[in-house]
């Protein structure tokens, strides 16, 4: 199945080796940049501030020559921290200012009339401007997407953007659907997420026909409520190559490439994924370290182990896509650390090369408005 690539270890870094500089520019000047693809970032939101989003930001301008960063925030929180640091690549990093923060458990309307100038919002603005291909945010879930949705709108034929994130399978990976934006689902909402799902596939991971199955409460067809059933005929009728029903099993077992469901249910799985993996790790540390002996074959098995612990690593998929919109937008978790923060970056440039955006547009093109029309 969906073998998705992994992170561009090998790529060298800018040699330059100057201080951290960043000139306060505007939307017209941003628009002249040279640089292969530009990613805003929402460096003020989230629950660890600022200077951890710098630092992931600065660690992955070293490991990527051909990208250019916007830094998205209060020029006078920021402009210190990047003093006080360096950056091999300065000169492909700005500082655009915003002089408001959407909080955490600020609600989402209110943060998209009454904070037009945060740091999320100029950042998504940079994208609809086209002076970025691509917005980073560990905000507010709930305001990120009513922001996005408001200013970017959405893609022809879609009704409602989804979350979608590779989860660990057996093969590589399992691209799941919707991972918590929308809770109350129709069947034409499941069978969009299961048509965008698969144009990602295909667009970002080089799938031609991915393999898409409706997460349900049993494989056969008599199971689940009506919701599922028309969702599932919507899907047969199709041109995807539509599996059938999965259990949650099968989000692992290597066998299908989209997972779709609703936000709730995805959202639930999703967060009990990570939770069993850090209780995975947690048992193999506490059973390697109970005495002399144990520590021994821990020692000698730690390569095994490394390896182990970098594909369960919740950190390493970290980086949710806000999927359907006209434009990029990749959701952090607010609580990301340094190394989940900058894979949220990697997924967004991963995104930027590919035009995923536009790539859809052709596949929906053929799905959507052919069954509309």
């Amino acid at each position: 199945m969906s073998k998705f690539p992994d992170d561009r270890e090998g790529r060298s870094a800018n040699p330059e080796g100057e201080p951290a500089r960043a000139s306060v520019i505007g939307p017209a000047e941003i628009r002249e940049s040279n640089s292969k693809v530009v990613i805003a970032i929402d460096v003020m939101s989230g629950d660890r501030g600022p200077e951890l989003a710098i630092d992931a930001a600065l660690e992955r301008l070293h490991a990527e020559p051909d990208l250019e960063l916007i830094l998205v925030g209060d020029t006078a929180v920021v402009q210190p921290l990047l003093a006080a640091r360096s950056s091999a690549g300065h000169k492909r990093l700005r500082l655009q200012h915003a002089s408001e923060v959407v909080g955490m458990d600020e609600p989402p309307q209110q943060a998209l009339r009454g904070k037009k100038d945060s740091s999320m919002r100029v950042a998504i603005n940079l994208v609809k401007d086209g002076a970025a291909q691509a917005c980073i945010s560990a905000g507010n879930t709930g305001a990120l997407m009513a922001t996005a949705r408001f200013v970017l709108k959405t893609l022809p034929g879609i009704d409602r953007p989804a979350i979608i994130s590779p989860i660990p399978a057996m093969n590589g990976h399992t691209l799941m659907l919707d991972l918590g934006a929308n809770t109350d689902c129709t069947p034409e909402h499941l069978f969009q997420f299961g048509v965008m799902g698969s144009a990602l596939a295909t667009a970002a991971y080089n799938i031609e026909r991915p393999a898409v199955g409706l997460l349900n409460v049993g494989a056969e067809e008599i199971k689940g409520n009506d919701r599922v059933k028309q969702a599932a005929q919507l899907l047969n009728q199709s041109d995807l190559n539509y599996i059938g029903f999965v259990e949650g099993n099968d989000i692992f077992s290597g066998r299908v490439d989209v997972v779709v469901s609703d936000g709730f249910v995805g959202n639930v799985a999703l967060k009990t994924i990570e939770g069993l993996a850090r209780m995975i790790g947690a048992y193999i540390r506490q059973e390697f370290t109970r005495n002399q002996f144990t520590k021994l074959l821990g020692g000698v098995s730690s390569p095994v182990l490394r390896a182990l612990k970098r594909r369960l690593d919740p950190r390493l998929y970290n980086g949710a896509s806000l999927l359907g919109l006209n434009g990029i937008v990749i959701k952090s978790h607010g609580g990301a650390d340094q190394v989940s923060f900058a894979n949220a970056i990697r997924i967004g440039m991963l995104e930027a090369e590919k035009q995923v955006p536009k790539r859809i547009t052709r596949l929906l093109e053929s799905q959507l408005i052919k069954e509309q029309g």
